[in-house]
């Protein structure tokens, strides 16, 4: 009878430690950029650049965010000074959100806001 108990102990114990895991493994993760992710950057998508990083505060639809409303952005301001403000900020806008070719793309894009 205790050798039956003792295996039954011993087969609970083996089943805890097999489900609860080591613990010292590390898992990878996969930090390649989608094909997606790899188009946008490759042509500058002005739209997709947009989305991934300005409309959480401008909105998708680019009027409803929290920020100013950008849907007719292009009467205001020429791609000259829309690129100027995404670079250097204005307000409550931080600059360097993007820079280089993506400002640029994203500049291009809304200018045709109109």
């Amino acid at each position: 009878m205790k050798k039956w108990l003792y295996g039954i102990i011993c087969f609970a114990l083996l089943g805890f430690i097999t489900a609860c895991g080591g613990g010292g493994e590390k898992t990878e993760q996969n930090t390649t950029p989608t094909k997606e992710q790899e188009q946008t950057a490759d042509t500058g998508d002005g739209d997709a650049l947009f989305q991934q990083s300005c409309s959480s505060c401008h909105g998708g639809d680019l009027v409803s965010g929290g920020a100013p409303d950008l849907d007719k952005i292009g009467t205001k301001y020429s791609k000259d000074e829309i690129e100027e403000i995404i670079l250097n900020g204005k307000g409550g806008m931080p600059g360097g959100i993007l820079k280089g070719e993506d400002a640029d793309a994203v500049a291009s894009w809304l200018a045709d806001k109109k």
